[in-house]
């Protein structure tokens, strides 16, 4: 009965080993997690940002970088600061939402901006 049971063990792990060749190589993953470049890379400043915001955002450009300065600064602005500077209320969501794609990854500036036909 223990040789059975034996039996039954090693021909279960052989079954679900992973041939060494197969574990190392996989192509098909490689597309996912390459690190290529892309069309949107470009320094982001404050002036970088805003004009990617675009929608009357980027005439606040001067206000900005004399008051906060520092974009990474910026990222982590909350609203009260920006509704002091003066800044109105679509245009300090549009900031903030942004600023949070841009955070997490979602969102950056285009290197050209798209020009409006």
């Amino acid at each position: 009965m223990a040789m059975a049971w034996r039996q039954i063990f090693t021909n279960t792990k052989r079954a679900f080993s992973i041939p060494p060749q197969r574990a190392i190589s996989t192509p098909g993953l490689s597309r996912f997690f390459s690190k290529s470049s892309s069309p949107y890379l470009v320094k982001v400043g404050i002036p970088e940002f805003l004009n990617g915001i675009g929608k009357g955002v980027e005439a606040h450009v001067t206000k900005l970088e004399s008051e906060i300065g520092d974009f990474h600064k910026l990222l982590v602005t909350r609203t009260l600061k920006l509704k002091k500077l003066g800044i109105p209320c679509q245009q300090r969501k549009l900031i903030l939402k942004y600023a949070h794609k841009y955070r997490v990854g979602l969102w950056r500036p285009r290197a050209q901006p798209v020009k409006a036909s």
